[in-house]
């Protein structure tokens, strides 16, 4: 292992606002909002508040996959909400989900809103909603209410460790790259050998546990999330390769994936939603074949 300086942590730690890395200048050791900013509210039951990233693109394929069996009562308004300008410290997102992350929903539905803010929390506000995606009980609701909480407790080790130290640290350090990595492809090892059992994360049928998990694990090989695919080898966990291609072939997966992203090629993103036919301005075929 290379050389590296030591550090000694002093007695109480204090905030650096200089100390670097991708997102230092909106990150903070404080909760609530930083400005007065209302949030917009459009004509659907439901308003979506997020961003394209992972825990974003659960959502939005939520929604898109309600939507695609039919459940019409699922439309919904999607509003991007931009976390590198500091868009989830306005008032009116601090009132959403007083913990500023993407995503945040008002469910509008009913007679009084209803907010809901973390993104595995939201996935089962809407299974339940509309009773799709998620078995109602016995073994097979417990399983896949173990995958989905098992994603929601894996992730943070695979973005804000691996995908943190690997991409958007201002320098690159041997260690903390190597442990968050044995970590990151330790959890592909638990998800390839459940893939190896089961067409889907859960069992035989497609759930909000895959639109939980695929946003994360299977984009990091279709998509090379971090640019990381290569070195976590991802193209050596044959059975997830096959179910994140599976999903990703989804229609509404191509859609949901799409929704509130503001990088990549241009075709590729719709900044808000607003109806279904938004998606019609895009280029289908190219979204699948994934140019």
């Amino acid at each position: 292992m290379t050389e590296q300086t030591d550090y000694v942590p002093p007695r109480i730690w204090t905030w650096d606002s200089e100390n670097g890395g991708a997102f230092a200048a909106i990150n903070r050791p404080v909760s609530g909002a930083t400005h007065d900013k209302e949030l917009p509210v459009g004509k659907h039951p439901f308003q979506l508040y997020s961003l394209a990233t992972p825990n974003g693109v659960k959502v939005t394929i939520m929604f898109e996959e309600l939507l695609a069996a039919g459940y019409t009562g699922a439309e919904y308004d999607a509003w991007i909400i931009r976390i590198s300008d500091g868009d989830q410290f306005g008032s009116g997102f601090v009132e959403v989900n007083p913990n500023s992350k993407i995503p945040a929903l008002m469910d509008r539905s009913g007679p009084e809103p209803i907010r809901i803010f973390e993104s595995g929390s939201i996935l089962v506000h809407l299974a339940e909603k509309f009773g799709a995606f998620l078995p109602k009980d016995g073994a097979a609701r417990a399983e896949t209410l173990s995958w989905l909480f098992w994603q929601m407790g894996s992730a943070p080790f695979l973005g804000g460790g691996f995908g943190h130290f690997y991409a958007y640290a201002p320098t690159k350090m041997e260690y903390p790259i190597n442990r968050y990595a044995m970590e990151a492809k330790r959890q592909l090892d638990v998800l390839d050998k459940q893939l190896g059992r089961h067409q889907f994360i859960a069992g035989s049928e497609y759930s909000i546990a895959d639109m939980a998990i695929w946003p994360w694990y299977g984009q990091l090989h279709t998509e090379n999330l971090y640019s990381a695919g290569e070195f976590l080898d991802t193209g050596s966990y044959r059975n997830l390769v096959r179910w994140a291609e599976e999903v990703k072939a989804r229609p509404a997966v191509q859609r949901g994936r799409m929704v509130n992203r503001a990088t990549g090629p241009e075709e590729f993103q719709l900044h808000e939603r607003h109806d279904a036919s938004d998606f019609e301005t895009k280029t289908q075929d190219k979204l699948v074949a994934g140019e």
